[in-house]
This record gives structure tokens, C-alpha cells and sequence, in this order.
């Protein structure tokens, strides 16, 4: 980053160059989100997004107890999107709730839609919300004794976050989501990993983190136009069909193959050196 941005609730600092740390800074708590704390989100990803001195993004939760136990339940009820609306009528309720969880989707989805690939490192507990994050987020590491799990369902709701949504497209097992989903269990890293939900798996934090900041290194080496639009092209595969998808691919190629990059590239592995990209 340019500039170190001053935000309450997430601390972002430079591990390498081109790479950021971001982290959810609310551990006194459980890093449990509150709605402040969404919209602080929204506006990190939406920063980190446009900034040229960022090319990937680590993201965890300070302390040592858990990324994040999910929603502030106390505001949730009492302020926040769960809140009872005496003297509203069902219409009027329904159209609240509709634009409270619109705004959610909306922070939460600025992960996604951020240009820079996202690494998320999961540690401790890491339930509910935590997962809505994590599914929007690139690639997953986590801990050995990471405890996850979609919650939803152990608070009388389905969940409408993002995570029944992003999931299937992550994971092949039908199967296995609507069992975790419909139970609302715990479950480990070495189930996650099995099922795909999780890439790599470390003995502790540090580990983990030490896993991301390598991974994120390497990416951040490679040509940012590349990197950028290889995210663009797989996330849009992801909703299109494959026809769809190759002609949005040719019309993005036909622009961006003209950077200058393409000749870095090649020349710099003629040559047989490390290419140095320029800021995108």
C-alpha cells in the first residue's frame, strides 16, 4: 500500500512487497462482526481493490482463540438485522430485513469482487459469518485444530450470507454441504480438507499464516494482468456456461493481451531471469 489506511476494527500492514495483511481486529470479542464492523469490511476490500502497491491479500483474525465466532448476536437482536420491529406491519418488516441482508451481501460480496486474489487463514474458532467470509475469499488455509461450522440453522434461519451459495461451487459433494448445513455440526480441518473446502492445513498460526505469505509471494511475482484477470475469467466461468464464458474470455484477451507484460515474460525466461512487472 501507498499509505497505511486507519480503520477501527481491521489492521493492515505490508509483509512484502505488493502483499497485504489484513486483519480482523476485534479479538477481545471473538472477532464476532457487528454492523460497523461489515461496513469497515466493504471499505477495506473496495480500497485494496483499486490500490496499485497491492497485488494479493491475506486475511485472518487477531488472536489466538478463532478467525472469528460469526455475528455480534447481542447487536444482532437488540439494534441489528435480527431486531424485533414493534409496531411495524409484515410488509414493512420484510422490506427492513431485505435491506439489512442486501447490505451484508454487499460487504461481504466486496471480498469477492476485490480485483487481487485473497488468501483466507482460518485458526481456532471459525463458525457462521466467518465461513460467509471464507467462501468469498480465493484459497483457504487453516490450522489442525480449527473448529468450523455453518451455524445458521442452531439460530431458527437458514443462512443468507453468501455461504450456501458459494459453497456449491467450491465443494462437489452435495452430499456433504447439505449434511453440515442442515445439522449446523462442528467439524475439522482434516473433514474440510478432504472435501475440498480447504487447500492446506498448518500445525498452528504462525504456520499457517507463514503458508499464505509464501503462496501470496509467489502470485504477487507474477505479471498483475495476468493474475488479475485469470481471477476475473474463473469467476465468471463459475456463473456462466462454458460457451458463454470462452467468448467473454476472447473479448478479454483481445484488450489485455497487449500489455507489455506478454513480452516481459517471454524474454525474461529466454533469458532465463526473474521478470519484474510494472504496477497495474
Amino acid at each position: 500500500m501507498s499509505t497505511t489506511p486507519d480503520f477501527k476494527f481491521f489492521k493492515l500492514s505490508n509483509i512484502a512487497e505488493y502483499v497485504v495483511h489484513v486483519e480482523i481486529n476485534r479479538a477481545d470479542r471473538l472477532n464476532t462482526f457487528t454492523r460497523a464492523m461489515w461496513l469497515e469490511l466493504e471499505a477495506v476490500y473496495q480500497r485494496l481493490s483499486y490500490d496499485p502497491d497491492v497485488r494479493v491479500v491475506v486475511m485472518s483474525g487477531m488472536g489466538d482463540r478463532g478467525f472469528s465466532a460469526g455475528l455480534d448476536v447481542h447487536e444482532a437482536t437488540t439494534t441489528g438485522i435480527l431486531r424485533e420491529d414493534a409496531g411495524l406491519d409484515p410488509g414493512r418488516k420484510a422490506n427492513r430485513i431485505r435491506r439489512d441482508v442486501d447490505e451484508l451481501q454487499r460487504c461481504v460480496g466486496a471480498i469477492e469482487r476485490c480485483e487481487k486474489p485473497v488468501i483466507c487463514v482460518l485458526h481456532g474458532l471459525s463458525i457462521g459469518f466467518a465461513l460467509d467470509i471464507a467462501t468469498s475469499c480465493d484459497v483457504r488455509i487453516c490450522t489442525s485444530d480449527v473448529t468450523l461450522a455453518v451455524k445458521e440453522v442452531d439460530i431458527g434461519l437458514a443462512a443468507d450470507i453468501g455461504v450456501l451459495n458459494r459453497l456449491p461451487k467450491i465443494i462437489g459433494s452435495s452430499t456433504w454441504i447439505k449434511d453440515i448445513c442442515y445439522s449446523a455440526r462442528n467439524f475439522g480441518a482434516d473433514e474440510a480438507l478432504r472435501e475440498g473446502l480447504i487447500s492446506l492445513v498448518a500445525a498452528d498460526k504462525p504456520a499457517a499464516l507463514e503458508l499464505a505469505f509464501c503462496m501470496a509471494k509467489l502470485w504477487a511475482a507474477k505479471s498483475p494482468v495476468a493474475v488479475q484477470g485469470t481471477k476475473e475469467l474463473l469467476n465468471h466461468s463459475r456463473e456462466n456456461s462454458v460457451t458463454n464464458s470462452l467468448r467473454y474470455t476472447k473479448v478479454w484477451n483481445a484488450a489485455y493481451v497487449q500489455s507489455q507484460d506478454v513480452g516481459t515474460a517471454v524474454m525474461s525466461s529466454l533469458r532465463r531471469e526473474k521478470p519484474v512487472f510494472s504496477k497495474l
